[in-house]
């Protein structure tokens, strides 16, 4: 189900095309005034440059052109009886340049709002990032943290094959999953071990802390909030009296719950050194079910592995 919900977002927009083609296509067979709804074709075409550039508007439009040729072959007659004082061959060239011209123009207009868009992203990706970097630059053992857990999430997210904008996100949330943290002691932060029930719960409120910062910068980061409020919950949550309840976790989140731990874990911190990367593997595995994503993890091993050696 996990996988047929990523394809549909995947591909949702040309499905949609295909759809409202088909359905166009289907009509059109059984209305008499066939050539009056050749106008309907500027629909899927519109929609397909709106959505997918250029060059799959103008594959719409030639595909459009070429099945309603072919219609037109089956029932010559049907299309000359509605196709006026004008030859029927005239009329097919009319539409389909100007169907044609249209394609392009869309797909030429939503290729370079996309080129400025991500012109747009890259820039405050990179401020992100150097935000980042500013923060992590005090502790030596978390330095460059975020930085690594983004990149290893985004790795985890182009191995899941997620649509560009969603890996955008996560990489975006790696890279602020930490941010609550300016709102807790220093001290604090650099003690982590042996802390006491209060001090944890503390520690453990920079999530939420972080969510409402990036709240208040208004929609530019809202597609990371729930990952970054999200990225410390358990894949599955122990309730009262033993039982187990599956906690719905944004996927992002679960995917940089699993590079926070694989990042922490091989890490040198001031009251442990940092485990192999084998290691780090097989603990992640150990939580694989209940703190962790199953399924994140093994696709994480596998993305680790091209790098070194973990099994």
């Amino acid at each position: 189900m996990e996988k047929l919900k990523l394809w549909m977002l995947k591909h949702f927009e040309s499905v949609l095309i295909l759809v409202i083609t088909l359905a166009i296509l289907i009509t059109n067979y059984f209305v008499v005034q066939k050539m009056a709804f050749l106008n309907f074709y500027y629909l899927p075409v519109l929609v397909a440059g709106y959505f997918l550039g250029k060059k799959q508007a103008v594959f719409t439009a030639v595909f459009v052109i070429a099945f309603v040729v072919f219609l037109a072959l089956l029932e010559p007659v049907s299309f000359m009886a509605t196709a006026g004082k004008l030859p029927l061959v005239f009329n097919f060239i009319v539409w389909g340049g100007f169907l044609t011209l249209a394609a392009a123009v869309v797909g030429t207009l939503y290729e370079q709002k996309e080129r400025k868009v991500q012109e747009l992203k890259q820039a405050y990706i990179g401020v992100v990032e150097i935000l980042s970097k500013y923060l992590e630059a005090s502790d030596r053992y978390t330095k460059g943290h975020s930085v690594r857990v983004a990149d290893y999430a985004t790795e985890i997210a182009i191995a899941m094959q997620l649509p560009r904008s969603e890996v955008e996100n996560i990489r975006v949330a790696g890279l602020l999953h930490d941010i609550g943290k300016i709102e807790i002691s220093s001290d604090l932060i650099k003690k982590a071990a042996n802390l006491s029930e209060d001090e944890k719960r503390i520690v453990d409120e920079h999530a939420q802390k972080g969510a409402v910062l990036l709240s208040s910068v208004g929609t530019v980061l809202k597609e990371a909030i729930p990952i970054v409020m999200s990225h410390h919950n358990y894949f599955i949550q122990e309730k009262n009296g033993g039982s187990k309840n599956l906690k719905i976790i944004p996927l992002g989140a679960r995917i940089i719950a699993v590079a926070d731990a694989f990042d922490a874990m091989v890490t040198d911190r001031p009251y442990r050194k940092g485990k192999p990367s084998w290691q780090a593997v097989e603990e992640l595995e150990k939580c694989a079910g209940t703190q962790f994503d199953p399924g994140i993890v093994q696709v994480f091993k596998k993305v680790i592995g091209e790098k070194v050696e973990v099994v």
